[in-house]
């Protein structure tokens, strides 16, 4: 049995499958912090955000399968930083995206 996404172009699911991992300000809130930092960041991430330890990781844990973050295990804790290879991933599908939606013209 097919899933209806098996009819549409495969960087449009791939960009709606990344799209569902950033659709949490919490999520884009991380992603940022991470950018800044540029380094891998441990329990410091909890401290910036208006969330419970048990929620951040549950957003971490998303971003994580989306491919957008990766973890470190550092002792009895682990430290997050940007996946360099997944964020590319995602300009990569994004830019011509929006390029084409904003002029009104195909790819």
């Amino acid at each position: 049995m097919s899933r209806s996404s098996d009819r549409f172009d495969a960087d449009l699911v791939a960009l709606a499958d990344l799209a569902r991992a950033l659709a949490h300000p919490a999520r884009l809130a991380i992603l940022r912090t991470l950018a800044v930092r540029n380094a891998c960041v441990c329990g410091e991430l909890v401290d910036e955000l208006p969330l419970a330890q048990a929620t951040v990781s549950q957003h971490l844990k998303a971003l994580k399968e989306a491919g957008l973050v990766q973890g470190e295990i550092d002792g009895p804790r682990t430290c997050y930083c940007l996946d360099v290879e997944g964020m590319a991933r995602l300009s990569t599908l994004l830019e011509p995206f929006v390029r084409s939606v904003r002029t009104g013209c195909c790819p």
